[in-house]
């Protein structure tokens, strides 16, 4: 009976071998398109390559990817630094016990973190795999690219004499964080979140460095294609987008707001550069001019699909939604009240 077993999972196995060297079905359609279609992208390339429209196209896509780079380089290191060397329980000895507490703390924490919104989503996904409480992984998510002293610096640089709007800036961006942590506890539900699945911590009798270079190189990759993603639609909207449009909205108060809140989703800009366009948007008044630098690094066209890439669509649509209205809401009121 087992020797009849053995034959049969043999038999098997040899079945899926010949069907693995078979040729894909429609061969020939694959390896016609392989052959035309890169031939056709190139050609059409050469053709358009110099219009003005590309070039500037070009220009912003490759623009947003290597300002977003090294950042990124510094939040998957950090991400793959914090799952190799630092010991598990580490994070729930520092933070309280109790989740509204430990909210709190981690978006104070954010401001340890020098980079922009793309170093802070895989460390945030990091935190959470080492079981620091969700809420308190997003208020550190949004709060870190926006009030640490890399941010705040170019903030004051941008706008010269001028400290209430770094103050504006500071305290919108860490409500914004906070409520956004809060409302996640209460309202946040656990099917919507979809971490990627990886390894967390050190595993006994594995080295350290070998497991720091496996999570470092597999967030990268993971994060960097979503990244291109991002840049490529912030791209097009730069390009497609005339600049009439701008001068439309910038004499309604409460249209300026909303349309530069939009605009910096769609525009992606680093968080260490957003304040010096924000400070060439002159014609728009300062409250709009805030929502822009509190919503780009929290909400931006790369920053969603890293988000959906490392927790999920379903978590990326909710988080982002929500995190827009509330950063709207707190860049109004305190901007209002300081500026």
């Amino acid at each position: 009976m087992q020797q009849q077993t053995g034959a049969l999972v043999a038999d098997d196995q040899a079945a899926v071998e010949d069907a693995g060297r078979e040729p894909p079905r429609h061969w020939p359609l694959l390896l016609v398109g392989a052959a035309v279609v890169p031939g056709t992208v190139l050609f059409l390339l050469g053709r358009w390559g110099d219009a003005p429209a590309v070039q500037a196209w070009r220009t912003v896509c490759l623009a947003v990817t290597v300002q977003a780079l090294p950042f990124l380089l510094l939040g998957t290191a950090l991400s793959g630094a914090i799952n190799a060397f630092v010991p598990e329980g580490v994070f729930t000895r520092i933070l309280p016990r109790r989740p509204v507490l430990a909210v709190p703390v981690a978006g104070v924490a954010g401001v340890v973190l020098p980079g922009c919104e793309c170093a802070s989503v895989p460390v945030a996904g990091s935190l959470i795999g080492r079981g620091v409480p969700p809420a308190a992984a997003f208020a550190f998510l949004l709060s870190a690219p926006a009030i640490n002293p890399v941010v705040l610096t170019a903030t004051a640089i941008a706008f010269p004499g001028n400290p209430a709007m770094v103050a504006a800036r500071l305290l919108a961006s860490l409500a914004t964080a906070l409520v956004m942590g809060w409302l996640w506890l209460r309202f946040g539900r656990a099917e919507w979140l979809k971490p990627v699945v990886r390894h967390t911590g050190h595993r006994h009798g594995r080295s350290r460095l070998d497991e720091f270079r496996r999570g470092f190189q597999h967030d990268f990759l993971h994060a960097g294609g979503f990244l291109v993603l991002g840049a490529i639609a912030a791209a097009t909207f730069n390009v497609a987008v005339p600049r009439s449009v701008l001068d439309t909205f910038s004499a309604a108060p409460w249209l300026s707001v909303l349309f530069l809140a939009a605009l910096a989703v769609l525009l992606a800009v680093c968080s260490e550069a957003d304040a010096f366009l924000a400070a060439s948007l002159t014609g728009f008044p300062p409250v709009a001019r805030l929502a822009f630098m509190v919503v780009g690094p929290m909400v931006d066209l790369k920053l969603i699909a890293l988000q959906a890439g490392t927790f999920g669509r379903p978590f990326a649509v909710r988080f982002s939604a929500a995190t827009v209205v509330v950063a709207v809401a707190c860049s109004t009121l305190i901007g209002w009240g300081l500026l």
